[in-house]
């Protein structure tokens, strides 16, 4: 399925996109290749194919949650470099006019 330099110049200001001549044909081609090679896919006989959402066959892949023992406050904030209050003290990002 042959694709027009029209669609392209359509698809790429749709996309706001800007390409020079050469570009233009270039994607016109590669395009055109793509197409062609979808076209060659619907012709497999895939009615006897069951949908794949997931290429290994998981049941579930969330863990069971457990209670485990965690950090201390005192040592998670061992390595903070300016502790305030039992908190890390991070530079302010938002500021007010």
């Amino acid at each position: 399925m042959a694709i027009s330099r029209e669609e392209v110049l359509y698809i790429a200001r749709l996309a706001r996109l800007e390409f020079d001549e050469e570009k233009v044909e270039e994607f016109t081609h590669q395009l055109g290749r793509v197409l062609d090679y979808i076209n060659k896919l619907k012709e497999l006989d895939v009615s006897n194919v069951e949908p794949t959402y997931h290429v290994l066959d998981m049941v579930s892949v969330m863990r069971e949650d457990e209670v485990k023992e965690s950090l201390s406050q005192e040592e998670a904030l061992s390595n903070a470099p300016d502790p305030k209050d039992g908190f890390f003290r991070v530079p302010k990002i938002i500021e007010t006019s």
